[in-house]
C-alpha cells in the first residue's frame, strides 16, 4: 500500500482576530475638535507641514482630503492628477486650511513639492532648502539643477514661519513592493538631512484599499490586516520611519459625500502630524 498523501497546508486567514491598533470610526469627533481646537503657544507660530513622495502617491488628494474632513463637505483647493503618472506638482505649492469661517483659516500650512522621481522628480537639495524656509512659494522645481542663490525665488531671509516643522512622506501602499531603489534613496537621503535638523517625520500610506481585498471591502479591516501590517513594517525597515509615525489612509478621490471610516483613518493621522510639529516647536523655543 501506498503512503498516505500529505494533507494541503490550510491557508492562513488574510485578518487579526482583533486590531493591531485601535480605530474607533464612532469617535471621530475627539479628532475632529482636537485639531478644531489646536493653537500654537507661541502668538503668530504657523505650523509648517510639508509633504513629499513618489509622483502619484496622492500628496495632493490628501490635502483636498484633509480639507474635506475639516469642513465637513468635498473640498478640490489642490489639483490632483488621476492620469499621468509622471510628476504633477512642477511648483512650491502652500495650502491654507480654511475654517467654516471663509475669512479664518487653521493655524497649519501643507507644502507640496513636485514627486521624487528617479530621473524627472525633485532635487533632494530643493527639499533641503525647503526645510530652512529658502523657498519662496511658485517656484517650479528644475528635475536638473536646484534652487541657486541669485534666484528670484530663493528666500534669503526666512522667517520662523517659513522654515517647515513637519516632513509627511506619503507613499502608495498598493505599489510599496515596486518602488524604485532610487526613490527610496532619496527618501532616506532627505529623512537623514530633516533628523540632522531635528524635524520629526511621519509617513502616509494611501490607497489602502487598492492594496489589499479585505480593506477594500472594509476599511475598518485596515489594522487588522495581515498583509497591510507587513507592508508597514518592510517600509519602516526600508526608510527607518517607527511604526508608530505610519499611518495608513484613504484618500477621497471618487466619492461626493464623506465616509465616518476614512476621516477616522485621517484625522488620526493629522492629529499626530501636529502632535510632532508642536513638540518640535516648543523644542526649539527652549
Amino acid at each position: 500500500m501506498g503512503g498516505e498523501k500529505s494533507k494541503p497546508k490550510p491557508e492562513e486567514p488574510p485578518l487579526l482576530d482583533e486590531p493591531w491598533r485601535k480605530i474607533n470610526s464612532g469617535d471621530k469627533q475627539h479628532d475632529l475638535q482636537y485639531v478644531r481646537d489646536y493653537k500654537p503657544q507661541t502668538e503668530g507660530q504657523q505650523l509648517r507641514i510639508l509633504l513629499h513622495g513618489p509622483a502619484g502617491a496622492g500628496k495632493s488628494s490628501f490635502i483636498n482630503s484633509v480639507q474635506s474632513v475639516l469642513l465637513g463637505r468635498m473640498y478640490r483647493q489642490a489639483l490632483a492628477d488621476n492620469i499621468s503618472h509622471s510628476c504633477f506638482t512642477k511648483k512650491y505649492s502652500t495650502f491654507r486650511i480654511q475654517r467654516e469661517n471663509p475669512d479664518t483659516f487653521y493655524p497649519f500650512i501643507l507644502n507640496d513639492i513636485m514627486g521624487l522621481s528617479p530621473q524627472k522628480g525633485v532635487q533632494v537639495d530643493d527639499v533641503k532648502l525647503a526645510f530652512t524656509g529658502h523657498l519662496k512659494e511658485g517656484y517650479v522645481f528644475n528635475p536638473g539643477s536646484k534652487l541657486s542663490e541669485g534666484n528670484e525665488f530663493y528666500n534669503k531671509s526666512p522667517t520662523v514661519n517659513d522654515k517647515v516643522h513637519v516632513l509627511v512622506c506619503i507613499v502608495p501602499a498598493h505599489t510599496l513592493s515596486s518602488m524604485s531603489d532610487e526613490t527610496v534613496q532619496k527618501i532616506r537621503d532627505i529623512r537623514l538631512e530633516a533628523s540632522r535638523l531635528g524635524i520629526p517625520q511621519v509617513a502616509i500610506l494611501t490607497k489602502v484599499d487598492q492594496a489589499c481585498p479585505e480593506i477594500n471591502k472594509d476599511l475598518k479591516n485596515v489594522y487588522r490586516s495581515k498583509y497591510m501590517k507587513e507592508r508597514m513594517e518592510q517600509f519602516s525597515a526600508d526608510v527607518g520611519i517607527p511604526m508608530n509615525c505610519i499611518f495608513p489612509v484613504k484618500n477621497y478621490h471618487e466619492e461626493i459625500k464623506l465616509n465616518d471610516d476614512t476621516d477616522a483613518l485621517i484625522l488620526s493621522a493629522l492629529r499626530h502630524i501636529i502632535d510632532c510639529g508642536e513638540d518640535f516647536i516648543n523644542w526649539k523655543a527652549e
